[in-house]
């Protein structure tokens, strides 16, 4: 009986289906524009068009952090002063009536002829405010606050922003929670806000905002609901979110998509390597990664076709998970792992050092026996990004470095570490067979290697208005390429690799290494 069929279908999902929660005003009004867009978009006569919906109620500003979001929340800040008025019964009464009311006002959007009047909205925002406004009051309690000190109280309101789901969607969180959760959470720390998120979240001690915007979206979510987001890498190498994964992984299957931030980037404003995570539910949950993707922006239209997953176990004895590609770095792996020996038995403190740079190099990574010159308006200085570990012996110190360089290192480094700095444990995780640190060929190439890095190596110049003129000795790596390959042949005996697999390693990012690589 609608005069447009597809726009009354998009607009009862509208209506009845879509709800959305953003700190910023202006991303909740451009939401709105957008989904108003969607739906004009579909009328090709003017005598077509109906009522545009009200989604005031479904799309909110507000801070997905900072208040009650479920039943267990509120009764919990009740009871804690004390509930001997039976207020919690009473708070569920008027969340009731708000939800009553919040239905009627949907059915009437979606009713042909029905009419939505100012005063039905005027009366739901109305109970929303003031049942908002009493739990308000309770969690100022929580941070401190004094609701009677009237500047106080603003202040806090304005810094925090405090959004409480439990009324806001009280059906659909009575009724179990969300059927799909998808979201790009702030990639902000704990010290970057000016807002205190409850500290009862188990993510919390990470001081990761997007971490702790996934637990809470995991309390919002139906025990068999699906989730998905775009969050900083971080979630799959660095140690703080380990229990963001078992949160997330614990009854759900669980796929990592991971993507670099160069050549192409998912943020075109973003320089941050990316994850894309998907989590679905599964009575035995599995886990599923892909390999550490890198892609030109015209290949952005076929990025997620391309897109090949590996299965990871579901137990893992580190807190990375492995960004694999294919079965045959599976094995890869397992080998590595199967070896007990590691850099952090031979690298201490000592003088025989080994320099790399703890930052920058996106396809190769410095390891040399001397420190790279560098030069601050003409006099000797040191590095910001420079740094060193020491080693017992002179003799140890080649094969170490021709190890470090190795294409074998490279791999390694890109399928456990956050692909962006070089860390001391990044160094002295890597497994390596004590025969490789005793093999003289080694050490005779790490000789070899480190000449031709000299031989190969330049001062390249920068103006920078803080700093003044800066000579760094750059290294064109790419060209010791043969020496490199020659390492990981010696390396493959002792690792037990495969033809298979050694090809695999020394031809491992060749395309963006030998096209685009300077360190």
């Amino acid at each position: 009986q609608h005069p447009n069929r597809r726009y009354f279908i998009l607009k009862s999902i509208i209506i009845n289906n879509l709800y959305g929660v953003d700190i910023m005003d202006e991303a909740v009004e451009i939401c709105k524009l957008r989904l108003f867009l969607k739906m004009v978009a579909q009328i090709d006569d003017v005598k077509q068009i109906e009522p545009l919906p009200d989604i005031d109620f479904n799309i909110q500003a507000g801070n997905t952090l900072v208040g009650y979001a479920t039943y267990e929340e509120v009764e919990n800040a009740v009871t804690g002063t004390f509930d001997f008025d039976d207020t919690m019964a009473r708070i569920r009464e008027r969340a009731e009536d708000v939800e009553a009311l919040f239905s009627l006002f949907r059915q009437q959007q979606t009713e042909l002829g029905g009419d939505v009047t100012l005063a039905d909205k005027q009366a739901l925002q109305g109970k929303l405010a003031a049942l908002s406004d009493e739990l308000n009051g309770y969690l100022a309690g929580e941070y401190g606050v004094d609701i009677n000190k009237a500047d106080a109280y603003q202040q806090w309101l304005s810094s925090h922003q405090p959004f409480h789901w439990f009324i806001a969607f009280y059906g659909i969180l009575k009724e179990g929670g969300f059927d799909v959760i998808i979201g790009n959470p702030p990639y902000l720390e704990l010290r970057q806000i000016d807002y205190a998120p409850p500290k009862h979240l188990a993510s919390y001690q990470g001081k990761a905002i997007h971490a702790m915007c996934m637990e809470r979206s995991l309390h919002l979510l139906k025990p068999q609901g699906c989730m998905s987001m775009i969050v900083p890498i971080a979630l799959v190498c660095t140690q703080r979110m380990q229990i963001v994964q078992s949160l997330l992984e614990k009854g759900r299957n669980v796929w990592y998509a991971n993507y670099s931030w160069r050549p192409g980037k998912l943020f075109d404003t973003v320089n941050n390597a990316l994850t894309i995570f998907t989590a679905t539910p599964a009575r035995e949950g599995r886990t599923f990664s892909t390999n550490y993707q890198k892609w030109s922006s015209h290949y952005r239209s076929l990025l997620m076709y391309g897109v090949d997953y590996v299965e990871m176990p579901r137990h893992r004895t580190a807190f990375w998970v492995p960004k694999l590609g294919q079965e045959l770095e599976s094995a890869l792996l397992e080998k590595c792992l199967k070896i007990k020996n590691s850099l952090r038995l031979t690298s201490r403190k000592g003088k025989h050092q080994v320099y790399y740079r703890a930052a920058g190099g996106l396809y190769w990574k410095v390891f040399t026996d001397f420190p790279p010159a560098f030069k601050v308006n003409g006099k000797s200085a040191r590095s910001s990004t420079a740094t060193s570990f020491g080693v017992e012996t002179a003799e140890i110190a080649k094969p170490i470095i021709a190890i470090l360089s190795s294409n074998l290192f490279w791999w390694w480094y890109t399928v456990v570490s956050n692909c962006r700095s070089l860390s001391a444990s990044d160094i002295q995780n890597f497994p390596v067979p004590q025969s490789a640190l005793e093999d003289a060929e080694l050490a005779r190439l790490g000789e070899e290697y480190l000449a031709d890095l000299r031989r190969n190596s330049e001062m390249k110049v920068r103006k920078q208005k803080s700093t003044g003129r800066t000579e760094t000795q750059t290294f064109k790596i790419q060209k010791s390429k043969p020496i490199i390959d020659k390492i990981d042949r010696v390396l493959a005996e002792h690792y037990g690799f495969t033809d298979e697999e050694l090809d695999f390693i020394i031809n491992y990012d060749i395309k963006y290494r030998m096209g685009l690589g300077n360190a």
